[in-house]
């Protein structure tokens, strides 16, 4: 270990357990504890401290781990004189030294900037005020004077031997706050980590100081089901290796975590560093080394989680912290290429609009908060807005609705959305045409309540007024078929079942063929194929049809460039099949890779043999299945090749 590191991680457990010995009530016996004598005579109680405040002062409170408890809970005690009309502004209230049910109105008037948190329904109500802002934007109205500050009660850990203390795990406005205060007491936590950053100040800058009776605010591990699992199994398959990324709270933020511990050299740059990016940074999957900015260390302003996240951030190099005028500065968070902002929903309409959450544990995503991440995505190069949300909520109910209008938490910016996840899959919105993205958010609904979408987006007009819908091949999707392999040139294809939505790139698909391509495959010169046409390939009978895509490009740009599908006979069991392939992808063995799979999943399915139609003309095709492993019976009748199949048993 480094000399001077080790020296002073000794320091610091030194430091600690001498503080340690400090009465923790009332007024402290003065020792040498490193603090210049003259800040020791700062210390008081915090009934002493409150005697300080004025009818009428605004009063800043830390936010989250850094909420100066002690000091909260005397103020709401006090029956004080001088503690009334006063307004209480706090970036996020958490509501429980707080209270938000039975506000003392004559005594205080609490402002917020967020209303995701237990305050959304006091804020409804009118009995806590929000302020909507951007959160970037927040420190400006304190520097400003626009959101005037006059006392900022502020969490901070002991001083270290040069008389400076860290803000913590909540460096959020708390500088702004203090600059502009006449009044700034700081409340001396042993259990808030030392973090590095914009997070030190010296106590020379506190007019008080008192030493805190309560432990930090502690959040515990989210729980994670077979449905959240699946959700952050699928957001992970849309992160690339050298991705940057935005973490939150919640069960879904927990999955992807330990589904992304096998990608490469990712970034964090976060509005909050909680237990699962701990696990993940633990797992070598990120290293920062591809970021812009803060580059080698993970960025944030807010530290969220467990008493063991927080041992683990003490004095932790690998970690950040720097105000929200930094984290949250769109034009920042888009200098970094590849910058994922994942976040969590509510309710998500067939046009893509987004009702965000609200309620305890819903901390990032009140717009305010979501605003600033979804521009910065939209700037990144490579960027992308990510919404994850179970297809149904805890009641059963539907989260893929018509229309959220009725939501207080609704959103408008359906332009922002990228993508939508649900645990049945991702639908790909940038880019497509209303009706494109209802039949994308209809494919990863619940399958219970996809017919009744489809009938109601037809009442709505927002999809075509003759769409097919099979609730039978609903129930027989085969999500388990995917696949993905790299072919020659380094060109990776991934394969699933056909849906629905796949219509209008199946349409382009057919476009892109030559002449010669279509009348291999269809065996007659076709000149068009419409929608109503189309949507019938799309639509399958799932008991006879089984149809595989392959998909290339990335999630913005994949287009479907091959098609396979076999039909069952009526009467005996095989199965008729046929292919076609982007001709732009012709000589990869595309062709031949989907013979294997379509081969593998005949026989799983319990058929004998398969059958196809060939013309003679079509030597590239004979070549496809000739080079498979299985005997090829071939009879020429009228220039066409009668193949016949069967499997080895």
């Amino acid at each position: 270990m480094d000399v001077y590191v080790e020296n002073r991680l000794n320091g610091a457990v030194a430091e600690m357990n001498l503080l340690k010995k400090i009465k923790r009530k009332g007024k402290p016996p003065v020792i040498d504890s490193g603090v210049p004598a003259s800040c020791l005579e700062k210390v008081v109680t915090p009934e002493q401290a409150l005697e300080r405040i004025q009818p009428g002062m605004n009063i800043f409170l830390g936010t989250g781990v850094a909420e100066p408890r002690t000091l909260v809970k005397a103020l709401m005690a006090s029956e004080a004189p001088n503690l009334r009309d006063l307004e209480l502004i706090q970036l996020v209230s958490f509501g429980e030294v707080v209270p938000t049910q039975d506000l003392h109105l004559q005594k205080y008037r609490l402002k917020t900037f967020f209303s995701g948190w237990v305050a959304s329904e006091a804020i409804s109500e009118g009995r806590i005020d929000l302020i909507p802002s951007r959160f970037s934007r927040i420190p400006r109205l304190i520097e400003s004077g626009q959101i005037p500050i006059d006392v900022a009660f502020v969490q901070v850990s002991p001083p270290n031997e040069a008389g400076y203390c860290s803000l913590g795990v909540a460096v959020d406005a708390a500088r702004q706050a203090m600059e502009q205060a006449s009044l700034v007491v700081g409340e001396i936590n042993t259990d808030i980590p030392i973090t590095f950053g914009d997070t030190f100040v010296p106590i020379s800058d506190f007019d008080l100081l008192v030493y805190s009776t309560e432990p930090p605010v502690y959040f515990q591990r989210w729980s994670v089901d077979a449905v959240f699992d699946q959700i952050g199994a699928n957001v992970a398959a849309l992160i690339e290796d050298g991705s940057c990324l935005a973490f939150s709270i919640g069960p879904v933020f927990e999955a992807l975590g330990r589904h992304l511990v096998r990608k490469r050299d990712l970034g964090i740059y976060s509005p909050f560093f909680t237990d699962p990016l701990m696990d993940l940074v633990k797992s070598g999957a990120v290293t920062n080394r591809r970021k812009e900015n803060w580059r080698g260390k993970s960025l944030a302003s807010y530290g969220i989680g467990t008493p063991d996240l927080m041992a683990w951030l003490n004095r932790n190099p690998l970690v950040e912290f720097q105000g929200i005028d930094k984290v949250f500065d769109p034009n920042q968070i888009g200098s970094n290429s590849r910058f994922v902002a994942v976040h969590n929903a509510h309710k998500v309409d067939l046009s893509g609009a987004i009702a965000l959450n609200s309620g305890t544990g819903n901390m990032a995503v009140a717009q305010g908060v979501v605003m600033d991440f979804l521009t910065g995505a939209e700037l990144s190069p490579g960027g992308r807005n990510v919404f994850a949300l179970p297809s149904r909520n805890r009641k059963g109910g539907p989260n893929i609705i018509v229309s959220i209008k009725k939501f207080s938490s609704s959103s408008s910016l359906r332009e922002s959305v990228d993508m939508v996840v649900t645990e049945y899959g991702v639908a790909s919105l940038r880019g497509r045409t209303l009706r494109e993205r209802a039949m994308a958010l209809i494919d990863i609904a619940h399958p219970d309540d996809r017919e009744a979408l489809v009938e109601q987006a037809k009442t709505a007009k927002i999809i075509y007024p003759d769409q097919i819908f099979s609730a039978e091949c609903v129930r027989l999707y085969p999500s388990d078929i995917a696949a993905e392999e790299t072919f020659k040139g380094g060109v990776k294809i991934h394969f699933r079942a056909i849906k629905p939505s796949d219509e209008e790139d199946l349409r382009r698909l057919f476009y892109r063929f030559s002449d010669e391509s279509v009348y291999y495959r269809y065996f007659s010169p076709i000149k068009t194929m419409p929608h109503k046409q189309m949507q019938k390939y799309v639509n399958l009978d799932c008991e006879r049809t089984l149809s595989i895509v392959g998909v290339a490009g990335d999630s913005f740009k994949e287009r479907i460039i091959a098609e396979a599908r076999y039909v069952k006979d009526l009467v005996r069991p095989y199965a008729d099949v046929a292919f076609a392939v982007d001709e732009n992808y012709h000589g990869l063995g595309i062709a031949s890779y989907l013979y294997k799979m379509l081969v593998q999943l005949a026989r799983e399915r319990g058929l004998k043999g398969l059958t196809a139609d060939v013309l003679a003309s079509n030597k590239p095709m004979m070549r496809v299945f000739e080079k498979g492993d299985l005997t090829v019976n071939a009879q020429l009748d009228d220039d066409i090749y009668k193949l016949t199949i069967p499997f080895d048993d």
